[in-house]
């Protein structure tokens, strides 16, 4: 079926061209103006906001329009005869790109899929265990954790993560910290879920040293990397969790609906099949979830998107995300009132970060960015300490955009002031 997965729109082909033939510096705007130009979005307002998912390039969405054409037309004529083997392909493709192997992923409508069918079927567990997640974890992810003490008895337990000062070291130390001594006041934990960069706050956590302290102390880790991969430089094998909820049509670029499930070989026992599902053997991670049918003209778009995201680079595409966040970051965290919510470095930072303005709710200042300044961010809950201001740049965003973020901070906080 690689005939089928290779299908390319001359849209598609025409602008792969334009491109240039290395990765883009981050601050090479000539080069990144040739990104923005693979992208149509409003001008209605200046968007950071771009967390939710993540917008197609014009030819990516050349192909989707194309697949989502030819599925209406030949309906169930092509994805009966053909749909097994191109699952097939589509999951080969997946795994090369994350650098693992084809049997330890599964195709997924996205991370929230992927992450509520590992926690639910987490079956390592007996009653008086503990299982545990932080304030900074996806809303349905600590949900799901606490609805395992009706599955299967077990005691969750919620820690909270400090707010960072600039400091990255001292940071990342703390962190670690409050995750050793969770671990040393639990001691029967035996499941953690973690998220590699928090939805709220962007901060990136230490997934890879907490993974191998969670090994030491007798629990596994169910990492949620829904916002990272894409946005940051990585083989998904390289977090050391068993078992990872990822998306695809966050970072990667792939039309809403695409995400996967990954499982490190050897672990796929410990995830009970999905309702029972017998669709597959039961030892193949594919009866891990059932998702029924999607959206194939989605997930036949998925080789054109991978494409595209390795010709532009994952290490450019972190390196210029992380770049526009220092652009807003820095002057920002000079201003009076303004508390950034990651800490500086690269270790711990990628393209989201977010901020309160001391005196005013996070709801009333995104009201006044959007409304005074034009610029569009929202409010995201979660931290123990309370809701947050997220601002999420995109590969097409302008610096002259985050400039004008800090230029509205700039009043604001005198007024708040």
């Amino acid at each position: 079926m690689s005939d089928l997965l290779d299908i390319r729109t001359p849209e598609f082909e025409a602008a792969i061209a334009t491109l240039p033939p290395a990765p883009a510096l981050a601050g090479d705007e000539t080069n990144w103006d040739a990104v923005r130009g693979l992208y149509r979005q409003s001008d209605a307002l200046v968007n950071l906001e771009n967390g939710y998912w993540g917008a197609m390039t014009e030819p990516v969405k050349s192909v989707f329009h194309y697949w989502t054409d030819r599925v209406n037309h030949e309906t169930t004529m092509l994805v009966r005869r053909h749909w097994s083997a191109i699952h097939d392909g589509l999951r080969e493709r997946a795994a090369a790109a994350m650098g693992c192997g084809v049997d330890e992923i599964e195709l997924t409508r996205n991370a929230t899929e992927a992450l509520l069918a590992l926690i639910s079927g987490y079956n390592r567990l007996a009653p008086g265990d503990t299982v545990l997640y932080s304030d900074l974890d996806y809303p349905c992810g600590k949900d799901a954790m606490e609805w395992l003490r009706e599955r299967r008895g077990v005691t969750p337990v919620q820690i909270t993560i400090p707010e960072p000062g600039a400091s990255q070291d001292e940071f990342h130390r703390r962190v670690i910290d409050t995750y050793a001594a969770a671990l040393r006041a639990h001691p029967r934990t035996r499941l953690v879920l973690l998220s590699h960069v928090c939805f709220a706050t962007g901060l990136v956590m230490p997934v890879a040293d907490i993974a191998a302290m969670a090994k030491n102390a007798g629990a596994d880790v169910i990492a949620d990397a829904a916002h990272s991969w894409g946005m940051l430089d990585f083989d998904v094998p390289s977090l050391d969790a068993p078992f990872v909820a990822l998306n695809l049509h966050k970072w990667i670029g792939a039309p809403l609906g695409c995400g996967a499930m990954y499982i490190r070989r050897g672990h796929v026992d410990a995830i009970d099949p999905y309702l029972g599902d017998r669709t597959w053997p039961a030892g193949d991670i594919r009866a891990r979830v059932h998702t029924g049918s999607p959206n194939f003209a989605a997930w036949l778009t998925l080789p054109a998107a991978l494409e595209l995201h390795r010709r532009i680079g994952a290490h450019a595409k972190e390196a210029r995300l992380r770049a526009l966040r220092d652009a807003w970051v820095e002057p920002a965290r000079a201003l009076p009132g303004v508390q950034i919510l990651t800490p500086d470095g690269p270790a711990m930072t990628a393209g989201i970060s977010a901020f309160r303005l001391h005196g005013q709710s996070p709801k009333a200042t995104c009201d006044a960015l959007r409304e005074r300044f034009g610029v569009f961010t929202v409010t995201r809950p979660g931290p123990d300490a309370g809701e947050v201001v997220r601002v999420t740049p995109a590969l097409f965003t302008h610096v002259s955009d985050v400039e004008k973020l800090v230029e509205a901070l700039t009043v604001l906080a005198r007024e708040a002031g």
